[in-house]
């Protein structure tokens, strides 16, 4: 048997030998990004409305940031769906709010004290700056919108076209916007996304329509 050198490059690879024998195996679960437990799929969000991302946190967590109109730097992402029977925009109001494509979502942003429109593509979430007066024109259309939670609940629409022939609009959790433009980032090919990307938004918005209850009508209140 060969004698390992102390020292020596021998040495050196058995002492690399006991550091990855020790180390601790990787953790594959996914976490709490606020306490570090351990959370299963699906798990709840909160916003953090200064660095503008979503944090994936255990139920406790989340908890703590469900109070309405706490001023607090997270604000817990809430689980109401409602979809709208009557054409929330049309071709016209679309045109006026200058958005490239024919799908977009809508939310308040509370740190710039304005709604903001993304629409999504292959490169993920685009930004796109609302006309002076063509959101509230639409609020005013539709009083329900008065009701969405700022930073945590958006209006997502889409626009007919040729393998789309209604208009679909549903007030839903931000995070599942997010679960979109990210869906989508993933599958888009060429110019208009492609096959994959247009089956992957008929299904999405199946989803949507299969856990929505309508909105109600207006002059009802609340959802």
């Amino acid at each position: 048997m060969t004698a390992v050198r102390p020292g020596g490059p021998d040495d050196a690879l058995a002492v690399l030998r006991r550091i990855r024998a020790s180390r601790p195996a990787p953790r594959t679960e996914e976490r709490c990004e606020m306490c570090a437990e351990p959370i299963a799929e699906p798990h709840q969000h909160v916003v953090d409305l200064v660095g503008r991302g979503l944090m994936c946190t255990c139920r406790p967590c989340y908890l703590l940031f469900t109070a309405e109109g706490a001023d607090l730097r997270y604000r817990a992402v809430p689980d109401r769906y409602l979809s709208f029977l009557d054409v929330v925009l049309d071709a016209r109001q679309w045109d006026e709010l200058e958005i490239p494509v024919g799908l977009a979502f809508f939310f308040a942003n509370s740190q710039l004290g304005r709604t903001v429109a993304f629409y999504p593509g292959p490169a993920g979430a685009t930004e796109s700056e609302l006309p002076l007066g063509a959101w509230d024109r639409v609020v005013d259309a539709h009083p329900v919108l008065r009701t969405l939670a700022p930073d945590v609940e958006a209006l997502i629409v889409r626009m007919p076209d040729r393998t789309n022939r209604d208009t679909a609009s549903f007030l839903v959790p931000i995070d599942r916007c997010y679960e979109l433009v990210g869906a989508l980032r993933r599958v888009w090919r060429g110019f208009d996304g492609g096959q994959e990307a247009r089956a992957l938004l008929g299904a999405f918005f199946a989803d949507l329509a299969s856990r929505s209850r309508p909105a109600p009508a207006e002059g009802d209140g609340h959802g």
